[in-house]
Order: structure tokens, then C-alpha cells, then sequence
């Protein structure tokens, strides 16, 4: 990123405020990682000990879905900066989901603080401030589109395997309602953006620059279709490596279950953690991953084992590097 770049970017409001929020945003960030560490330090030891005793070729096998998601996840914001011209490396972009992810995961707030990250650390690279929130945008148009594309084949799942329920198929709905909403009124925020901003919005200044910021995206990048089948189909791929991860946690454990087992078990815990009102999903992912396991005819001990093994390779083990990594990329800005 260029002195004239770096200046105006601090000049700017939002510049501006990331600059002066962003060692405390570091702070925080470290502070709430020590809290959930010792608030979940039996999980975690739990995690351990089902690591020395599970099969390691699967374990092996679950570190490179997993490993695989992150790839999936910088593909999409490559792809779309590619497609708004403005590319960025590979590395850079892989490095920067696992610092979001430590973000996203310690301070829980829908998401939003590992958004405000990915837009600062975008800009710092040189990206234009409208191309990374566009990235942004694009990202949670095709999270959304992708998990209702697989609900739905979770009922084609289980009505196949004569496992369908009210309960399960009201659940399904109910969430497809939500990721139907969700593009839509991202969609809208970014139209009523790059409208005349109401006076009731306008009066209040965090709002109104909210809007401005989400207005400054390009069109033709956020409802560019074709980009956004793309997308979402890079995220199905990435559903697909976390429910493939969760069926090789479950054979890790030498217990053998057809594949749609760990498929519906991620994809229901998943759904729980969406609608839910706990933070991380903690508590709720495991209580529906297990009850869906047992579903499929899973021995209940090792449903229970299988979930911490997949709780520990998707939450508790990437928050090292991305502690780690997050440290390292507010460092620069910093130093501007």
C-alpha cells in the first residue's frame, strides 16, 4: 500500500476509525480468547485425549478438509477481487480467514467483528475500500444462498432414509426463511446505499456512514450472477469438507456410519448455531450434532466423542494460528 494510499485511508472516517479502535479491538480480542480458553479448558483437554486415542490417518484426514474450508473461504474473496481487478495473493488471503476466524469466534457478535476486520485488513493491502466490501457483501450473499441450497438437500437426505420428522423439516424451514432474508436484505442495504439516505438515518452519523459504506460497493460485482453462482458454490464446497470432516471424526473413533450421517449432523448443528441465541453455539451445536448422529444409528458415546473431536478441529485448534496470525496482521497497521 503506497504513503498517498496509507494517508488517505487514515484520513477517511471509517479510516480513521479503525486506526484509533484498532489497538483496542486487539486487546479485546486477546482478552476474550484467554476467558474462553479457561472458561472451556475441559473441553479442550477433552479434545486431547480423543486425539491420542483416535485412528490418525483420519484425523490426518480431517486437518485437510479442515485446512481446505480456509482455502475455499480465500478463493471466494480472491475470486471476487480478481473479478473487481484488483487481485491480491493467495497466501495473504489464506492467512487473513484464520485471524477472522479468531475474531469471529471470540468476540461472537454475528460475525461482525471478523467483518470489520476483513475490510480493514483489505484496505491495508491496497485494495480499494468499495472491492473489499464488496467482498464482504458477496461473502454473506453466498454463505446464505449455499447453507439453503444444502437444508434443502437435508430433506431430500432424509426423506431418502425415512428419518424425516415435523420437528426436523419446521426446523428446515424456519432456516430457509432466514437465508432467503438475509441475501435479500443485504441486497437492499446495499440499494438504499447508493440511494438518497433518509433524514431519520442521515441525522445519526455511525448509521449514515454505515450506509455510505455498504452504497460504495460496485454493482456490478454485487449482483454480477455469475460471480455469485460461483461463490456459492465454492461455499457448498466448503459445507461439504466440514460435514466430511465430521464423518471422519466419527470413523477416527472406528465406528462405521453411512456418509449422510455426518452430513445431516453438520448441517442441523449448523442450522442450531444460526437460530440460536447462544454465543459460538456452544452447548446447542453438540446437543443437536449428537442427536442427529444417534439418528443414524450411531452408539451414543461415540456421537458424543465424534462432535468434541469436530468442535476441536474447527473451533478450539484454529484459534492458535489465528491468534497468532491475527496479532501479526494488525501489527503494520499499526505502525502507519
Amino acid at each position: 500500500m503506497s504513503q498517498e494510499q496509507s494517508r488517505d485511508h487514515q484520513d477517511s472516517p471509517v479510516g480513521a476509525f479503525f486506526s484509533s479502535w484498532r489497538g483496542w479491538f486487539m486487546a479485546a480480542m486477546l482478552i476474550a480468547g484467554i476467558v474462553i480458553a479457561v472458561l472451556h479448558w475441559g473441553d479442550v483437554k477433552r479434545f486431547g485425549t480423543l486425539l491420542t486415542e483416535a485412528k490418525p490417518l483420519w484425523l490426518l484426514l480431517a486437518v485437510l478438509l479442515q485446512f481446505a474450508t480456509y482455502v475455499g473461504l480465500a478463493a471466494q474473496w480472491w475470486l471476487t477481487l480478481r473479478r473487481g481487478r484488483t487481485p491480491e495473493e493467495g497466501g495473504d488471503l489464506l492467512r487473513l480467514t484464520f485471524a477472522k476466524h479468531f475474531a469471529d469466534q471470540v468476540i461472537p457478535t454475528a460475525g461482525m467483528s471478523g467483518n470489520v476486520l476483513l475490510v480493514d485488513r483489505l484496505v491495508s493491502l491496497g485494495v480499494p475500500r468499495e472491492n473489499a466490501v464488496a467482498a464482504l457483501l458477496l461473502q454473506i450473499i453466498a454463505y446464505y444462498l449455499s447453507y439453503a441450497l444444502g437444508a434443502l438437500w437435508v430433506l431430500v437426505v432424509l426423506w431418502w432414509k425415512s428419518r424425516m420428522s415435523w420437528l426436523l423439516t419446521a426446523a428446515v424451514l424456519v432456516f430457509l426463511v432466514v437465508a432467503a432474508g438475509v441475501p435479500w436484505l443485504t441486497l437492499w442495504l446495499h440499494r438504499r446505499g447508493q440511494e438518497k439516505i433518509p433524514r431519520w438515518i442521515a441525522g445519526w452519523s455511525k448509521a449514515k456512514h454505515f450506509f455510505e459504506l455498504v452504497g460504495d460497493a460496485p454493482s456490478k460485482l454485487v449482483r454480477d450472477p455469475k460471480l455469485i453462482a460461483w461463490l456459492t458454490a465454492l461455499n457448498l464446497a466448503v459445507f461439504v469438507a466440514d460435514a466430511g470432516t465430521m464423518q471422519a471424526c466419527v470413523h477416527a473413533l472406528g465406528v462405521h456410519a453411512p456418509l449422510s450421517a455426518g452430513y445431516v449432523a453438520f448441517m442441523f448443528a449448523s442450522i442450531a448455531v444460526i437460530l440460536g441465541p447462544i454465543p459460538m453455539g456452544l452447548g446447542s451445536f453438540e446437543a443437536v450434532s449428537i442427536a442427529m448422529l444417534r439418528l443414524f444409528g450411531v452408539p451414543f458415546e461415540a456421537a458424543l466423542s465424534a462432535t468434541l473431536l469436530f468442535r476441536g478441529f474447527t473451533l478450539w485448534l484454529p484459534l492458535v494460528p489465528g491468534g497468532i496470525l491475527l496479532r501479526h496482521e494488525l501489527k503494520p497497521a499499526t505502525a502507519k
